[in-house]
């Protein structure tokens, strides 16, 4: 099993010999808004995919845990085939259907899928109202025979339903969205270096991938900062955090 880190939270995920692409965001630097009401107005994303957009597009499947701008872009939408098999949260099933894709399958608890095991996760997008506002999103943790198992959390930070599924399916490699996504007002709402902490105390044996930086104008936390971080921590030989393009094999 491996993956192929794209751009923010856009990746390939190579696993029991396919491949899905992950939270496809396909459109050229800067060909979108900044995220309002945040505290710098540059245009997304701010650079460009390492590999060409037929490239990425290269996927026998795409897995999307929640369609905001920055997870499903319009580019996306648009060019992906519509013949190709997405799956997504059941909140997300009508949107992509009226865009025209007809192999849309939103899972509510699991689905099976050429010996996968695709299990919908819960999370929280941020506190309070702004929380409340995000939502909702999904994580997923994928299994497959003779596989590490693997968690996808999404778009959250920690919180107790990311510590049940540590808890629980015990995954042995991790997939965090980091960034310290905000907004001007109230507190992030993805994961920062605080919430990264916390997951590599709960589960002590996974391997840990950080991605969802250096790409969106409203991610502060840099790969810089974080991977500081860890070297301080002395977690920086169980945590990546990849570059744009850069394989990760487990």
């Amino acid at each position: 099993m491996k993956i192929r880190h794209l751009r923010h939270a856009t990746f390939h995920l190579h696993i029991n010999g396919l491949t899905l692409l992950v939270d496809p965001v396909l459109g050229s630097a800067e060909s979108m808004a900044p995220i309002d009401n945040s505290p710098n107005q540059r245009r997304n994303p701010l650079v460009e995919l390492p590999v060409s957009v037929h490239d990425a597009m290269q996927a026998d499947a795409c897995l999307i845990t929640h369609t905001h701008r920055d997870h499903f872009d319009p580019v996306a939408g648009e060019q992906l085939p519509k013949c190709m098999p997405l799956f997504c949260q059941p909140e997300d099933l009508d949107k992509l259907r009226q865009l025209g894709f007809f192999d849309v399958h939103a899972i509510d608890t699991d689905t099976a899928w050429h010996g996968i095991t695709i299990t919908r996760t819960g999370g929280r997008h941020g506190t309070g109202e702004i929380g409340n506002k995000m939502a909702p999103v999904s994580g997923y943790v994928l299994a497959a025979a003779g596989l590490p198992k693997l968690y996808i959390a999404g778009d959250t930070i920690w919180c107790p339903e990311v510590a049940d599924v540590l808890a629980v399916c015990k995954p042995e490699v991790i997939i965090l969205f980091g960034g310290s996504a905000r907004f001007n007002q109230g507190d992030p709402i993805t994961m920062g270096t605080g919430d990264i902490l916390q997951v590599c105390r709960q589960a002590t044996t996974a391997k840990v991938v950080v991605l969802h930086m250096d790409a969106i104008n409203h991610c502060l936390l840099t790969r810089t900062e974080l991977n500081e971080f860890l070297r301080q921590e002395r977690l920086d030989n169980r945590v990546t955090v990849p570059a744009d393009g850069q394989w990760v094999e487990f």
